[in-house]
């Protein structure tokens, strides 16, 4: 069958949830192991003076890039960079990711030149800046062929903002059973990051905003702390605008011995190779890359039961779920892992079977070449 020509749109710096899988899709796409095939051009834009780091690693992997130059982020010469790459790449299916993503590509016609799927990675709402972008959503959204998102909430929110249900579909997220295992030198990188010796580890990866609740978090550790005699050690990987709110609890707290802010990283890979546990604490997820993993990874977790967490493990079974919110639950749930080997050996086993069964990039990979497909037929 003759291979796709698709078209990729998003606007990343570094790697994000969304870059990673659509990574992962273009190498295996690319490579010939879907049917069909997809040749694909990722495009995105390029402010001076930013991290590049996602163009870097799309072209280290051997994949097709296009960097579109834009002096700001409301630089209304793009849409017509976008539209003229539109009609020099003639792809056969054009995709894209986010708000941004969505709302230029109908500005700039083509989503009447090409069959368009929107990929729906779900909303945060750091301010009402944001806020007001995604209302914009809603207009960019009913004009996609295809949307499609990580979880069945999000479906229905989407549904509420006026796309209709037959153009939705749900697809998770995925990642390789093999990942992982970091050759990384664990006691170096304790030492490294203050961890003092025979302390357990926390660890929470993911992008410091205001619907990722560190907070809630950061008051289960201190509960546990208050109630144990060798208190864990929390590991902070991420970065974004909630930081500052999050340093703040931590000094109200006196938690500063008993937390560390590693940043930005290329890979959280290695801090999974030190975790005694792995917490999401969100207020709202879709299909969560941190929660694949340290499924993968095989790191017991403790996660809250909102968006597709749910749709992805099951409490007590293949990980332990708490409400949103609830410090005190919180808390126990990591306590209890902590402290008794057999449930987390159990946690784990069952985790990483699903990722072997259910979030195979394989899987995935092909499920989206035959929508892309289905849209040419």
């Amino acid at each position: 069958m003759k291979p796709i020509r698709l078209l990729a749109l998003l606007e990343a710096t570094t790697i994000t949830g969304p870059a990673k899988n659509l990574l992962q899709f273009a190498q295996i796409a690319g490579s010939g192991r879907t049917d069909p095939s997809a040749k694909i051009l990722i495009a995105t834009f390029r402010r001076e003076g930013e991290p590049d780091l996602f163009l870097r690693t799309a072209e280290q992997a051997g994949i097709a890039t296009h960097a579109i130059p834009e002096r700001g982020r409301f630089d209304s010469s793009v849409i017509e960079k976008l539209a003229a790459l539109g009609r020099e790449y003639k792809p056969d299916v054009i995709q894209t990711h986010a708000v941004k993503s969505h709302f230029l590509l109908r500005r700039a016609g083509l989503d009447r030149a090409f069959p368009w799927i929107a990929f729906h990675h779900g909303y945060t709402w750091p301010n009402l800046q944001a806020r007001a972008y995604n209302q914009v959503d809603r207009w960019s959204l009913r004009a996609a062929r295809k949307v499609v998102t990580v979880s069945l909430p999000f479906k229905d929110e989407l549904v509420r903002n006026g796309v209709a249900p037959e153009r939705i579909a749900i697809i998770h997220n995925a990642i390789d059973s093999g990942w992982g295992g970091s050759k990384t030198p664990f006691d170096s990188l304790r030492a490294e990051l203050a961890i003092e010796p025979g302390r357990k580890v926390i660890l929470i990866v993911g992008r410091l905003s205001r619907e990722k609740d560190h907070r809630t978090l950061l008051d289960a550790v201190d509960r546990i702390r208050q109630q144990s005699s060798a208190p864990p050690h929390l590991v902070i990987v991420g970065e974004g605008p909630e930081r500052p709110h999050i340093e703040e609890r931590i000094r109200a707290l006196d938690l500063a011995s008993y937390v560390t802010m590693v940043g930005q990283v290329p890979s959280a890979e290695p801090y999974y190779g030190i975790a005694d546990v792995a917490v999401l604490s969100s207020l709202s997820e879709g299909s969560p890359n941190a929660l694949l993993e340290a499924m993968a990874a095989r790191i017991p977790v403790v996660a809250t039961a909102v968006g597709g967490i749910p749709e992805m493990v099951s409490h007590g079974n293949s990980a332990l779920l708490v409400a949103p919110g609830d410090a005190a639950a919180m808390a126990a749930a990591i306590t209890n892992v902590l402290t008794d080997d057999a449930l987390a050996r159990r946690l784990t086993s069952r985790a990483h079977a699903l990722i072997e069964t259910e979030f195979c990039p394989e899987t995935r990979a092909r499920t989206l070449a035959a929508l892309y497909q289905s849209l040419l037929g």
